[in-house]
């Protein structure tokens, strides 16, 4: 989808993973400010992207989760974003798929430090 952001995408693929969360604990996972995170839910929201429900637990909260049309969005994107770099790496030489291997060890250790 054109009118979806890399940010936004990045928040609508964390509740893909992550599932429900509120609007704090999005802002955590994405390193932004609770202000930047309540205008992008607000943005995915009006795009009919999420969904905000009352937290069972705490009145003064809510959940923030995927849509199924949010859920259907990054469903696709991933799909298409997984077909062009399969089509990129089938390009690649041997050398350069196992300098990617390597790499991609690397940057899932430092990722997890």
């Amino acid at each position: 989808m054109d009118d979806v952001t890399p940010g936004q995408y990045s928040v609508l693929a964390g509740l893909d993973v992550v599932g429900p969360m509120t609007p704090r604990e999005l802002a955590v996972r994405e390193k932004v400010q609770p202000p930047s995170m309540t205008r992008t839910i607000a943005a995915l929201e009006q795009l009919g992207l999420v969904d905000r429900t009352d937290h069972p637990s705490d009145g003064r909260q809510v959940l923030v989760s995927l849509s199924a049309h949010g859920a259907t969005v990054v469903r696709e994107t991933r799909k298409r974003r997984d077909a062009w770099f399969a089509k990129r790496l089938a390009e690649a030489t041997p050398a350069e798929r196992e300098v990617l291997a390597q790499a991609a060890v690397i940057l899932n250790r430092l990722a997890d430090s």
